[in-house]
């Protein structure tokens, strides 16, 4: 009896016993469906995480300077410079002061994040004009009181026509040179439109002292962003002597780290979801051993007919095999609805657009580890048919 024609004997004896058939391959219907949610539910949660990062610029290094005095502080322009030596490594430089206070339009106060920032900023951070210009050196080096605000702005304060227009920051007149494009679908109070740039020259005099603490700096190949980080470490340590005395922070190592946490959950969480494979396959047995049982008159009878031992174990393998490996199927598409349904309910529940995406990996994984389930688990049951004595196999009744 040919492969062929021993997998459609079996389609025949699963079809036999439906009923049966599917209950015994529930296990494994459950733990593929499991594993493949949840697989599918890291990789939406990483790519989420990635995009996340991604607006905030995995090419990007933050350098903050705590440790200060006369003897041991870094300019501004010795930052420039030290960008301006490293050129292979480092890309572009903007110091950033983040100013505290009111922001009033007439009597109207904002509640807009105000940050002092450089001359290639905006570039930097990869954002657009809608209107006006950004801000320039020219701001810088004469500490000019201008600034640049974000959509929400223009629009909720200014009705959109803010070029020319002025506000008060901490009852300083400042001037609006330009409006970024709108970055966000929904713009709310709070959000990225709801910005303003300044000349980290003019926040640093009137509203820190004249301190620059900040810089943001990028990388000009995202994939020796580490390379850049140690240049600037090494650079702050021969400045200052103490490691403690400045932060340098990676994005893109963060979200490696972030994505190795969320890789362990779900690794764990699909290994506990796999016991449901291996109660699976415990089921496969015993409905095997059942079949066995159902069947001895008919092994003994084949067998009687001179079927060989090797034929027997075959049949019986096979048709493990293929109970288990149609629970995979099923379990893949229930998985992919499944999936579907879940990436609604989390967007709906959380507001957040995480598409919970089954890998192609997870699912060969899954339909594999199902067939091989099937395999050994029915192997047992097999073996057992095909070293049944054919005297005695014709006797059972």
């Amino acid at each position: 009896m040919s492969i062929l024609e021993t997998f459609g004997l079996a389609l025949q004896n699963i079809w036999a016993s439906k009923v049966r058939t599917l209950l015994t391959m529930l296990g494994i219907i459950i733990g593929v469906t499991a594993v493949i949610v949840i697989v599918g539910l890291g990789n939406g949660m990483q790519n989420y995480m990635r995009d996340s990062f991604a607006s905030l610029g995995t090419n990007q290094l933050t350098v903050m300077i705590s440790g200060r005095g006369s003897s041991r502080s870094i300019s501004v322009d010795e930052m420039y410079q030290l960008v301006e030596d490293n050129a292979s490594l480092l890309d572009g430089l903007s110091p950033t002061v983040s100013v505290m206070g009111q922001i009033k339009v007439d009597t109207e106060t904002l509640s807009s994040s105000v940050t002092g920032v450089g001359e290639d900023y905006l570039d930097m951070k990869g954002l657009t004009l809608a209107q006006g210009r950004g801000i320039q050196y020219a701001d810088v080096s004469e500490r000019r009181t201008v600034c640049v605000v974000g959509a929400y702005v223009a629009r909720e304060y200014f009705q959109n026509n803010a070029v020319g227009q002025t506000l008060r920051v901490n009852g300083r007149k400042v001037s609006i040179v330009g409006v970024l494009e709108q970055q966000e679908d929904d713009m709310d109070e709070g959000g990225s439109d709801d910005c303003l740039y300044l000349p980290y020259s003019t926040a640093s005099r009137f509203f820190s002292g004249g301190q620059v603490s900040s810089y943001m700096v990028t990388v000009a190949d995202e994939d020796r962003i580490n390379d850049a980080q140690t240049v600037l470490e090494d650079a702050l340590y021969a400045v200052f002597g103490d490691s403690d005395s400045y932060t340098v922070s990676n994005m893109a190592a963060a979200l490696e780290t972030m994505n190795s946490m969320i890789g362990m959950v779900i690794t764990i969480l699909a290994l506990i979801a796999g016991i449901s494979l291996l109660v699976g396959g415990i089921g496969i047995m015993n409905i095997m051993l059942v079949s066995v049982s159902e069947r001895t008159r008919e092994i003994g009878i084949r067998k009687a007919l001179g079927a060989r031992e090797g034929v027997i174990l075959r049949q019986f393998v096979i048709e493990a095999a293929t109970t288990s490996g149609l629970g995979g199927l099923f379990g893949i598409a229930l998985g992919y609805l499944l999936s579907r349904v879940a990436t609604v309910v989390i967007t709906n529940l959380t507001e957040t657009a995480i598409t919970v995406s089954p890998s192609l990996a997870a699912v060969a994984m899954a339909s594999g580890i199902s067939i091989a389930i099937g395999v050994l688990f029915g192997f047992l049951p097999a073996r057992k048919a095909a070293r049944l004595n054919p005297i005695d196999a014709l006797r059972y009744d």
